[in-house]
């Protein structure tokens, strides 16, 4: 059965994520399978937002792993405190980059990604992965895309039993 996130193209940003989160909780509430739940998250915020990069890195071991996205080619592995993903994933806490050519420590997968915000997802206290989303223009992620991707964040927390 194919699966239809409906949104309105000519709302604004904070009125599309209002209409995507029941989506996206009704679309993961009855899969239980990791994958498939995060591919098809990264599938709505593409279709949605058109960000040039978003998708998923799941903590395994010392590392980040590239999981569900779409995109171009991405970093497979990015280690603890590296990066705009390790950064979040060490400080627990979201992090937006209006110009990730000013970011220390930048890891570049593409060179046409300008600006980036990372999401940490918890299970209890522990961050287990990290929400990543790329655009190719500078400043374009703002409080609102924090706020309602930190919502999506926890969804995937409370909804997958991790």
């Amino acid at each position: 059965m194919a699966e239809q996130i409906h949104f309105s193209t000519a709302a604004s940003k904070q009125q599309i994520y209002e209409e995507l989160l029941p989506q996206i909780s009704a679309l993961i509430s009855t899969e239980k399978n990791l994958i498939a739940n995060l591919a098809n998250i990264s599938a709505v915020l593409k279709q949605a937002f058109n960000f040039w990069w978003v998708g998923f890195y799941w903590v395994e071991e010392e590392a980040l792993v590239l999981g569900p996205f779409q995109g171009t080619i991405a970093c497979t592995r990015i280690q603890f405190g590296k990066g705009v993903c390790g950064s979040a994933w060490q400080q627990k806490q979201s992090i937006i980059v209006p110009n990730v050519g000013l970011f220390p420590g930048h890891i570049a997968c593409s060179s046409a990604s300008k600006s980036e915000i990372v999401v940490p997802i918890f299970n209890h206290n522990h961050v287990v992965g990290v929400l990543d989303c790329d655009s190719e223009y500078e400043s374009h992620f703002d409080e609102t895309d924090q706020i309602y991707l930190e919502k999506i964040a926890l969804l995937i927390s409370k909804t997958l039993c991790l």
